[in-house]
């Protein structure tokens, strides 16, 4: 009897062992009865809905860094360029290696042209440039033959009233005794961003600015002789004095000036570089023009 009773109880837990095994975790949804209301089954939380810290993270820009670079390097390259004009007499006497070491340091300071519309900037052309190099092939000839043993070209430089929309243009010339000028005078008007067209107006022949006085030595060495020139001093000084007065009275006269027809005397010129002390422009032949603002440190490593 205790055995069938063991038995009983045996196979009633096997029951109950094999239908626990065969009940599905999560019971199907029941098909909702019409006309009833089911309350929905909330869904587990996943880890995405739980609520997390934020963090805010701002980006920091570095423009500051960035222009002062830019500014050192264009300093760097002003400088740079300056130095490869030694000894190229404002190009006349550049090599072929040379001007193709100018030409790519000026393209490299016209990608950083601090005055990207120059006609919108005309204070900044005011005032008078000094030219320290050109490509132009018209002006060469013409600094060749102003160079000799007696005469050479002193300096070339463009002075600029934007407030007028006028241009004079000078080359310097000195001689022994003195310096003249030659040049012409212009008007520009704006034709773009960059390009200004001018015409010339007249050209001008300066008067002779004679050497005040002459320093008369009390000797001179003339084939390894010393000759005293105490005796004729005073005849010397007479001839000084003339000298002087006659210098005064040319230097005293106006500049000869020469109406130039318009027909042949226009052109237009680019702006493709300039802040306050160096500007580099083009003319419609190409050519180009590197000019330092009188004043600026950089003439004096021209």
């Amino acid at each position: 009897m205790a055995s069938s009773v063991n038995q009983l109880r045996f196979c009633s837990a096997l029951s109950l062992t094999s239908r626990l095994s065969h009940t599905p975790s999560i019971l199907p949804p029941r098909p909702p009865v019409a006309g009833s209301w089911t309350k929905p089954v909330a869904k587990p939380r996943l880890l995405a809905d739980i609520p997390r810290p934020v963090f805010c993270v701002w980006a920091v820009t570095y423009d500051n860094a960035e222009v002062g670079v830019e500014e050192k390097d264009v300093e760097r390259l002003k400088k740079t360029l300056i130095e490869a004009f030694d000894g190229t007499d404002r190009g006349l006497q550049a090599k072929r290696d040379e001007r193709g070491e100018i030409v790519e340091l000026i393209n490299q300071l016209e990608t950083l042209n601090p005055t990207p519309v120059p006609t919108d900037a005309l204070t900044l052309l005011d005032g008078k440039w000094t030219l320290a190099y050109t490509s132009c092939a018209s002006l060469f000839p013409f600094l060749a033959k102003a160079t000799g043993p007696l005469f050479s070209v002193a300096k070339i430089s463009q002075t600029i009233d934007s407030e007028n929309f006028a241009v004079q243009n000078s080359v310097q010339i000195a001689f022994p005794l003195g310096t003249t000028a030659v040049g012409t005078n212009a008007t520009f008007e704006v034709r773009s961003a960059k390009r200004v067209e001018v015409k010339i107006e007249e050209g001008v022949i300066g008067t002779p600015q004679l050497t005040d006085s002459l320093v008369i030595p009390d000797e001179v060495e003339i084939l390894g002789h010393n000759i005293d020139l105490t005796p004729i001093k005073g005849i010397l000084i007479t001839i000084q004095d003339t000298a002087d007065s006659v210098a005064k009275s040319i230097s005293s006269q106006p500049p000869l000036k020469i109406p130039i027809s318009r027909l042949h005397a226009q052109s237009w010129l680019l702006t493709t570089y300039l802040d306050e002390e160096l500007r580099i422009s083009r003319d419609d032949g190409g050519s180009v023009f590197v000019l330092i603002k009188e004043g600026s440190s950089l003439l004096s490593s021209s």
